[in-house]
């Protein structure tokens, strides 16, 4: 039988290559499907939201295989897979969707009603998503593949863009749902909340769809020197208290026309309060500078439990939020996962033809799965690159 590595998560802060099961065309069920296909891994990313479960911030159960940002060579199909052929390159959509309930018909693929069994939704490699097994591995089955699966037109065309291509089965298209659901367009302010690479992505979607300017609040010196770097304001969060004087520093006005949450719930506070945990720092403070009638857009994680929070009400999910400023304002909110099949074909055709250059925006840097571990712990660390798995030394060689 064909041998398999993966990265498995042993517990908080501890993560470890190990041999792993080769995919069979099973789901986490237990039944037999034939709508599957079974992929060599080109590249596969670490993100920021597997670290909140590395971290020990959520229900992950130990012996997770990792991973929901996949790209890869289709190897194996089940006999309903009808239109992907045996070496096709691929994107992976992080989503894990059915394609034929109802919420897959409205494109909401990323609260598909079919494939977990607990709740809306499903996911590679992510607690509460469905059990289904994660893609940092040599290979990974996939299911509803003829759905799910985008073929790359040019295979050869597409490896000397793959670097970039790799971010397309999740933080760009993650990054431009925050964008877009902000009402981001032509000459607007915007104001994002986070400058690692979810935030790099949303920032960089900001500008493709036609933002004025782009400012990328963090408290990260490395990761706002990078921002700045790839051409967006960077804001000093250890500067001030008030979010809306940094910004008006800035524009000449405390205010945006939209904002966009890339952190999510492990928030921290800022200015005199920096370090101290404040899970609903971030969207108050996005209440306070987005104009009335504004847009905020919400792709930062938030969890249903938090068991690893200091704050009581936290690790039930609940948030200490002034709803009645963004009320009063006449704000729009959008949350949840991204549903990745809205997008990710034009943004791989932006990609393609020069418009989008996303790795170098987040820095993306190659390891070999060997260094997973590592790679989890230096971007724990918080250093401003976006590390890509390599399982077969494809990228490198």
């Amino acid at each position: 039988m064909a041998s398999n590595r993966g990265v498995v998560y042993l517990g908080p802060g501890k993560v470890e290559v190990q041999s792993i099961e080769y995919p069979k065309f099973v789901d986490p069920r237990g039944k037999a499907i034939e709508h599957g296909v079974i992929l060599k891994v080109v590249s596969t990313n670490i993100c920021g939201s597997d670290q909140h479960m590395v971290r020990g911030r959520t229900t992950a159960p130990t012996g997770l295989v990792l991973g929901h940002e996949i790209t890869g060579e289709v190897v194996e199909m089940g006999k309903d897979v009808e239109y992907l052929s045996k070496g096709d390159l691929v994107t992976v959509p992080f989503n894990v969707a059915c394609g034929r309930c109802r919420t897959c018909r409205e494109q909401q693929t990323g609260v598909c009603l079919n494939v977990n069994d607990a709740r809306a939704g499903g996911a590679y490699g992510y607690v509460d998503m469905g059990g289904w097994v994660g893609g940092q591995a040599e290979y990974v089955m996939v299911p509803y593949a003829d759905f799910n699966l985008i073929k790359f037109p040019d295979k050869a065309r597409a490896m000397e863009k793959i670097r970039d291509l790799t971010m397309l089965s999740d933080i760009l298209p993650t990054g431009f749902h925050g964008a877009v659901t902000a009402g981001v367009g032509v000459g607007s302010t915007v104001y994002v909340a986070g400058a690692g690479p979810v935030g790099l992505a949303a920032a960089a979607s900001a500008q493709i769809l036609g933002a004025a300017v782009v400012l990328v609040g963090d408290m990260n010196q490395e990761r706002l020197k990078h921002a700045k770097s790839v051409g967006f304001e960077p804001i000093d969060l250890t500067k001030s208290d008030k979010l809306e004087e940094l910004i008006e520093a800035v524009l000449g006005e405390p205010e945006v026309d939209a904002s966009i949450d890339a952190v999510g719930f492990e928030a921290r506070g800022h200015g005199s309060q920096a370090g101290t945990e404040a899970p609903a720092t971030v969207l108050n403070a996005l209440m306070t500078v987005t104009r009335a009638s504004g847009g905020i857009g919400i792709p930062g994680l938030y969890v249903t439990e938090d068991p690893g929070s200091k704050d009581e009400a936290a690790q039930h999910g609940n948030l200490r939020m002034r709803l009645g400023l963004g009320w009063a304002k006449s704000h729009r909110f959008y949350t949840g996962q991204t549903p990745v099949l809205q997008y990710n074909r034009q943004l791989m055709q932006a990609i393609l033809y020069d418009r989008l250059p996303i790795a170098k925006v987040v820095n993306a840097t190659v390891i070999p799965l060997s260094e997973a571990a590592k790679g989890y712990k230096d971007f724990d660390a918080g250093v401003a690159k976006k590390f890509v798995l390599d399982p077969h030394g494809m990228l490198t060689g």
